[in-house]
């Protein structure tokens, strides 16, 4: 595994710290559930066409802070923005649309539909789902035919070709996570969001679902992934963020952050600390 430290050569592992090319800029954002303050960020900033972890103990705020920003909840108060657009009150599926895309902890796969057939609902700007246009066969063909051999390609893709016609439901925990990365590619996202991508998945496919996030980034789309296991985030990770109670407490490159004594007493732990800085 690999990762680029060229982005942050000048950039301060700080909270907040400000990125020479940000895909995605938040901006006072706050959301509170009842007496419990589950995300409270002042500001981040995401930088383009790397791979950036969010990390931080259960119930830090971080798949609350996905929800938020890809329109599934509702912020009390804060702006973001990304490519330049204010995506705050946006719905979900025009986020989706702008090039912001992200993936579940618990998969969301239609299991009684087939694979091949939960590729092609991912599709943009389809005409046939127009009534009028639907019997007008020659208006949406094409583009049906088009979208089929994007779906196919990247089933090829994601070593998920031989289970085309079989339904969602028969797929493995691991192939399901593989699943909902191919679809989310339907799209041709810009950025795309993780939520524990590896949750759940048995070792022989968390190698392969590595290499497709590497290959992400290889082909220049930005991701934005949470994660639990350390070797995988400090393995894969060009930049980490960490949230602790809701609040951004540390910014960095893996090795910077794997040595901040804040993240090292609110997460990982002085055994860690020690191990990553053997030789």
């Amino acid at each position: 595994m690999s990762s680029r430290a060229e982005p942050f050569a000048d950039v301060a592992a700080e909270p907040g710290s400000a990125k020479p090319d940000p895909i995605l800029v938040v901006d006072d954002v706050h959301r509170q559930f009842g007496g419990l303050v589950a995300v409270d960020v002042a500001h981040l900033e995401v930088e383009r066409g790397v791979i950036t972890a969010f990390i931080g103990p259960n119930g830090a705020g971080k798949t609350t802070f996905f929800n938020l920003l890809t329109g599934f909840d509702e912020a009390d108060s804060g702006t973001w923005r990304f490519d330049g657009t204010d995506v705050s009150s946006m719905a979900p599926y025009t986020i989706a649309q702008l090039g912001m895309v992200r993936t579940f902890q618990l998969t969301k796969s239609l299991g009684k539909m087939s694979v091949l057939d939960n590729m092609l609902l991912a599709a943009p700007d389809q005409r046939g789902e127009s009534i009028f246009n639907a019997l007008r066969v020659g208006t949406w063909r094409r583009q049906e035919a088009a979208s089929k051999e994007q779906a196919l390609e990247l089933l090829e893709r994601f070593k998920l070709s031989h289970m085309v016609d079989e339904y969602a439901a028969t797929l493995s925990g691991g192939q399901r996570k593989l699943l909902e990365m191919a679809r989310s590619l339907m799209v041709k996202p810009s950025l795309i969001m993780l939520d524990e991508p590896m949750a759940g998945v048995n070792p022989v496919l968390v190698e392969s679902l590595l290499e497709h996030v590497e290959a992400l980034r290889d082909d220049g789309v930005s991701v934005l992934f949470i994660e639990h296991d350390m070797d995988v985030i400090m393995g894969i990770s060009d930049w980490i963020v960490v949230l602790g109670e809701g609040r951004i407490i540390a910014e960095g490159r893996p090795t910077d952050v794997a040595k901040n004594p804040v993240v090292i007493d609110a997460y990982l732990g002085t055994h860690f600390a020690e191990e990553a800085a053997k030789p």
